[in-house]
């Protein structure tokens, strides 16, 4: 069962977990993501200005570096120039999956578009990754039969791509880098300016020396970076789409400290997982003793996944524990599974999750 279809099986199947206490506390959590929605009082229109004027900036030297490459037969120029075509396509990703994330959920994009940043954040990734395979096969192809490099034009304009990045790049860190999107776009920049780097020391070190296969080793280094950087995207978005528990957030530790709260007989079916960046959900049927009111509990669990792991976004099904309830369907000829007393009388033909009670 998904987390999203488990949150419908777990909201019906527990009618008076949402009572007027929860709109009370609802209206704290909207009034708290309404003062919180930038940690550092970026607006998401300032957000689009930066990046706007990144793009400019990237594109505009991209263009030139393509010319000054085939002139100069530099293939590390050249590489650069590929890097920076994914930086701008990064930044275009990026502005269009901003624009798509805002907009309201409805029908059956019950979350709205708020993952089309983490999908442009894996194609950002996928891209640095078949990029950086691309140049270093002719860098390899290049180190065998090295052409001649016109080392002070790669010199010249590697030390103006320098400038250029650095400066895209302190735009970039200007906006919301807490989105997987924008971090993704930032690293690529950022990465081109150590690529940069790399690329003007060949061109030093071939206008020095004459030693043309330094520029193949400069090429070398900016697809290691690619590889780097290309992996670290890939892996953190396939974190997301796989629903892994976000990074800093132990589910079993959570659950932990769920069932010691007072009242809390069983915590099970026990889900964290990430929306988009940022935005931590958590789903879990709780059992409740039956002296205890299950609304109090329920607003005190809600208040400790606030506070303490800054999950807003929780859904949690109350019940009273019950005998039933509490066969959880070990395995065959279990309490409560078939083929044991009959039918299944577990809460669920298929448990799921962790589960956690109290340490006595």
């Amino acid at each position: 069962m998904s987390p999203t279809r488990e949150q419908a099986h777990q909201e019906s199947g527990h009618g008076h977990a949402r009572d007027d206490a929860h709109e009370h506390d609802t209206h704290e959590h909207d009034e708290s993501n309404a003062h919180a929605g930038h940690s550092h009082g970026v607006s998401a229109d300032a957000d689009r200005r930066y990046l706007k004027a990144a793009l400019a900036l990237i594109a505009a030297f991209m263009l030139g570096e393509v010319v000054v490459g085939v002139l100069a037969k530099s293939l590390a120029l050249i590489s650069d120039a590929g890097h920076m075509l994914t930086d701008a396509a990064s930044l275009v990703l990026a502005l269009v999956a901003m624009s798509l994330a805002a907009r309201p959920a409805k029908g059956a994009l019950t979350f709205g578009f708020k993952r089309a940043e983490i999908l442009s954040a894996q194609a950002n990734g996928i891209t640095l990754l078949g990029l950086g395979a691309v140049f270093s096969y002719e860098a390899v192809r290049r180190l065998i039969s090295p052409p001649s490099v016109e080392g002070g034009i790669v010199l010249v304009t590697a030390l103006v791509g320098i400038v250029v990045n650095v400066l895209a790049a302190w735009l970039i860190s200007r906006a919301n880098r807490s989105s997987l999107n924008v971090e993704g776009a930032y690293q690529h920049i950022l990465n081109d300016a150590w690529a940069f780097i790399a690329t003007a020391l060949a061109g030093l070190v071939v206008l020095l020396t004459g030693f043309n296969r330094a520029d193949s080793i400069a090429t070398l280094v900016v697809a290691g970076l690619m590889f780097h950087a290309g992996f670290g995207l890939v892996r953190e978005s396939g974190r997301i789409f796989l629903e892994a528990a976000p990074a800093g957030l132990d589910p079993d530790a959570i659950g932990a400290e769920l069932a010691a709260v007072p009242g809390v007989v069983e915590v099970h079916d026990l889900h964290v997982w990430t929306i988009t960046s940022g935005y931590p959900a958590l789903s879990a049927h709780v059992l409740v003793s039956s002296d205890r009111d299950c609304h109090a509990v329920r607003l005190r669990l809600e208040r400790t996944l606030r506070e303490h792991h800054r999950i807003e976004h929780s859904t949690l099904q109350v019940d009273h524990a019950t005998p039933e309830l509490l066969q959880l369907g070990g395995g065959p000829g279990a309490p409560g599974t078939p083929g044991a007393d009959g039918p299944s009388t577990s809460h669920c033909a298929d448990p799921h999750g962790s589960s956690h009670r109290p340490v006595t």
